[in-house]
């Protein structure tokens, strides 16, 4: 029993301890983040505007419906327009749109069903089912959620009438327009800085994998696990590129209905995006196929699957001049002047790409195995240039 009692002292123990490294971790990134919002824009300071506007969103709308109007839902008004703050201003009007249609469903339908059966259990158990298979209507969107919740506002709150049911529309008429003003004028959000930062990071990491491997096959000796890490970030690259694209999506909603994008506070993320991406998406699948292959190399017994030291430094070379590339393109296409040293970094990538397809051409094996090898690093590398260099090439 002591030593029972004692184990779970220990795991409790544990577990507090555990806690605090958590709490610690939270609050520390907390700290780190505050300082990143008063230091300069980024995400960290966006997040905290639109908490703000929120906010004053929900203010505008109490004093103005309850304290200056007295209206009699008046907290209808504030909580249709927190929520109506939404990240992108086409987004509060589509939402608000929605929200409209599906509040005032909820709350017609409850009103008129009160009316006629004067049971609030009864009404509930008919009109609750219906409000919840409408909350999936495609139209409705994320919204459709909200047709229930008019009608329980409706039949929670005292007796149905249809002056009260016309009140509760009427207050989250004027919420939504409240909450849709607010985003719309108020430093309408913008995301296109948010967007170079991910379109940047993807590209580093596909630089840094393709440096890695770089240096794997000059040094001509690389282990399994050396070989693994480096798939295994070759695969994540899809995710980082996947959230790039989906960035650039939320960028360009961002300046729909925009105040802002008629300001030129910032321009319309357009093809130097969608060619950023596309160079991105080969550099992620092609990388993922080199790092595969040298991966194969690493984990079969027999050596002479492991490419020749000459030709596994010529590889490299070409994996040095790759990685310089992606990077300089990444640059040059969001607003650093470093086209001269881009139309250099591509011609040298010319010029190796040509050497190495040589030397592979000119390695003779009688080892199905290794030219398998070399066919497979050769097909990536002519993959991986062909579109780099039609889409950086001027």
């Amino acid at each position: 029993m002591r030593c029972g009692r004692g184990a779970a002292v220990r795991a409790v123990g544990h577990a507090v301890r555990r806690a605090g490294q958590v709490l610690r971790l939270d609050l520390s990134a907390a700290v780190r983040s505050a300082r990143r919002a008063w230091a300069e824009p980024g995400r960290e300071r966006d997040l905290v505007v639109q908490a703000l506007k929120a906010a004053l969103a929900a203010w505008v709308a109490w004093m103005i419906a309850g304290w200056w109007l007295h209206a009699p839902v008046a907290f209808v008004a504030p909580w249709v327009a927190v929520v109506l703050v939404e990240s992108t201003v086409y987004r509060s009007l589509a939402h608000g749109l929605q929200q409209l249609a599906a509040i005032t469903t909820g709350t017609v339908t409850a009103t008129a069903v009160g009316l006629l059966v004067h049971s609030t259990a009864v009404t509930m158990a008919v009109v609750l089912p219906a409000a919840m298979l409408l909350g999936h209507w495609r139209r409705l969107g994320s919204q459709g959620i909200y047709a229930a919740t008019g009608a329980l506002f409706v039949l929670t709150n005292g007796a149905v009438t249809v002056a009260t049911s016309a009140d509760r529309i009427a207050a989250a008429l004027f919420g939504a327009g409240v909450g849709i003003a607010v985003n719309a004028l108020v430093r309408p959000p913008l995301y296109l800085r948010d967007t170079r930062a991910v379109l940047r990071d993807a590209t580093e990491e596909a630089h840094d994998i393709l440096h890695e491997v770089a240096d794997g096959l000059a040094r001509g000796h690389w282990e399994t696990e050396e070989a693994s890490a480096w798939h295994d970030r070759a695969l994540r690259l899809h995710q980082l590129v996947d959230q790039a694209r989906s960035t650039v999506e939320w960028s360009r909603e961002s300046l729909r209905a925009n105040v802002r994008r008629r300001t030129g506070a910032l321009p319309l993320p357009g093809k130097g995006y969608d060619d950023a991406l596309a160079v991105l998406d080969y550099a992620a699948v092609h990388t993922a196929g080199v790092t595969r292959t040298v991966l194969e190399a690493a984990t079969e017994e027999r050596a002479a699957r492991r490419p020749h030291p000459e030709l596994a430094l010529s590889y490299a070379r070409f994996l040095y001049r790759t990685a310089r590339a992606l990077r300089l393109y990444s640059h040059s296409r969001f607003g650093d002047d470093c086209e001269d040293e881009l139309r250099t970094e591509v011609a040298g990538l010319r010029d190796t790409l040509d050497t190495l397809r040589r030397d592979l051409t000119r390695s003779t094996t009688d080892d199905p195995d290794e030219v398998a090898t070399y066919g497979a690093l050769l097909t990536q590398a002519n993959r991986l240039a062909d579109q780099l260099l039609a889409s950086a090439t001027p």
